[in-house]
């Protein structure tokens, strides 16, 4: 289980999944992501992209406990639903269990954090007990963005009506949402920014404490690929001209800093720095105790 320090502050990675995503041209996750394209890159190797040339993506939340504040970011797909992205499949994780194994109880999170509201990061707001869907953590506050929430609240086509009315709409129902905005402080040392494009209220969690930084990205970036190349964007990104200028912005910010970059979807080692690499960027993995 990894885990990372942040002057006073924690952060624990609880996996649900880790895949190897097989390059397909007639749906591509990254479209340039060919396996030649990859190939090219070779500090993406054996960490983000295996032997034979696949991205490794990871699903994961993060666990982060700051001082007065337990909170959990981003709740995966969660288990019981059957999702276009589990093959219509619904999943048995022990994910829970694994929580539990980290010290955690789900009476004792304080906040809930979705960077976005896509299936595989509010999953676990919920669980299904008796038939009915209710609130994972019931002593939580569900920090739902609000111009993140409007905009899916308005969409009609595919699965989204069926996420928010199993992973989101509950806890509203029960009370336990509260509608931020993009640049939400939740405690002294953990704040949102944002950083738009993959959807329209999307954000990363900032991580100040001691004198140290990390930054939480969600899906701003997908796969330490897109550092060597900011303009390769997922076809399901909302807008992803926009999304392309975010990372070169956010990369261009934290290359050659001492920022801990944890990537929602980064394979282990999960965390690490943005380096400058010609007139791209790299990723050098922080592999704790190495």
């Amino acid at each position: 289980m990894l885990a990372w320090q942040v002057g006073a502050v924690k952060v624990t990675r609880i996996v649900e999944l880790e895949i190897p995503v097989p390059y397909s041209a007639k749906r591509p996750f990254i479209a340039e992501a060919t396996p030649e394209a990859l190939s090219r890159i070779r500090w993406l190797y054996p960490d983000f992209v295996n032997a034979q040339d696949q991205m490794l993506l990871s699903i994961h939340a993060l666990l982060v406990e700051a001082p007065g504040l337990r909170l959990v970011v981003d709740t995966c797909i969660g288990n019981d639903r059957p999702r276009a992205m589990t093959g219509g499949q619904p999943l048995a994780t022990k994910f829970l269990e694994a929580m539990a194994e980290a010290g955690w109880t789900r009476e004792g999170v304080d906040a809930v954090i979705c960077t976005h509201l896509h299936v595989d990061h509010v999953g676990w707001n919920t669980m299904l007990v008796d038939g009915a869907w209710v609130p994972t953590f019931p002593n939580a506050r569900y920090l739902l963005g609000r111009v993140e929430f409007e905009h899916w609240s308005a969409e009609t086509g595919g699965e989204t009506q069926a996420i928010l009315d199993d992973s989101v709409r509950p806890v509203i129902d029960a009370g336990l949402a509260e509608f931020v905005e993009m640049d939400h402080r939740l405690s002294p040392e953990v704040r949102l920014m944002p950083s738009t494009g993959h959807t329209p209220g999307h954000v990363s969690v900032v991580i100040e404490s001691g004198g140290q930084t990390a930054v939480i990205t969600g899906d701003m970036s997908h796969h330490p690929c897109q550092m060597a190349h900011p303009h390769w964007s997922p076809a399901f990104d909302s807008d992803p001209k926009a999304s392309a200028k975010t990372r070169a912005r956010m990369f261009a910010e934290w290359a050659d800093q001492p920022i801990l970059v944890i990537g929602t979807h980064y394979a282990a080692p999960t965390a690490g720095h943005v380096k400058r690499d010609g007139e791209a960027f790299r990723f050098d993995g922080f592999k704790p105790g190495a």
